[in-house]
């Protein structure tokens, strides 16, 4: 995982003042830290019978496309609103400066499944306890949650749910 971190961009005051974003692109464009990723990802859940990655917008869709593909599961956008062309359920949830929406197609997942819903970064958990609310509303047999990277100072894991399965590669 130092490797991984190497590779990380900490940007200061993004996206507002007295924020340090940890910028996961320049891990994602270099291939060994992208295929290092991959491969770390899938190997938390590699036996786990996970038929359905849920990747959030926008860069979930990087590491859950691989782990879905490492996988051999199918991989389902959870997406800001208006993005999805067919029938979708929505989750609105609290940010620190207001509200905000995400949507998943209804016919998504099915009680048969089993899903990994996952996220670049796990900072204050608003997103993803949305997004396991919307997943959890389509009754999978299981489901996981996942992180490359958490900012542990943030307490995010408080506002997921208690009942919830997290992992993450990285913790700073």
């Amino acid at each position: 995982m130092e490797y991984i971190k190497s590779k990380i961009r900490d940007v200061q005051d993004f996206p507002s003042k007295g924020v340090l974003f940890r910028d996961l692109t320049t891990a994602f464009k270099d291939p060994r830290a992208l295929h290092i990723i991959g491969w770390d990802l899938s190997q938390l859940y590699r036996d786990k019978g996970v038929t359905k990655v849920v990747g959030i917008e926008s860069r979930g869709f990087i590491g859950g496309s691989i782990l879905a593909f490492e996988l051999g599961a199918g991989f389902v956008p959870c997406r800001k609103p208006g993005k999805l062309p067919a029938d979708t359920i929505r989750e609105e949830y609290a940010k620190e400066y207001g509200t905000d929406v995400i949507e998943i197609h209804r016919d998504a997942i099915t009680p048969d499944d089993i899903v990994v819903i996952h996220d670049d970064v796990l900072a204050t958990g608003g997103t993803m306890a949305a997004a396991y609310k919307l997943v959890k509303s389509l009754n999978p047999k299981k489901i996981y949650i996942n992180f490359i990277v958490e900012i542990s100072a943030l307490n995010g894991r408080a506002n997921l749910p208690a009942d919830a399965d997290v992992s993450s590669l990285i913790t700073y």
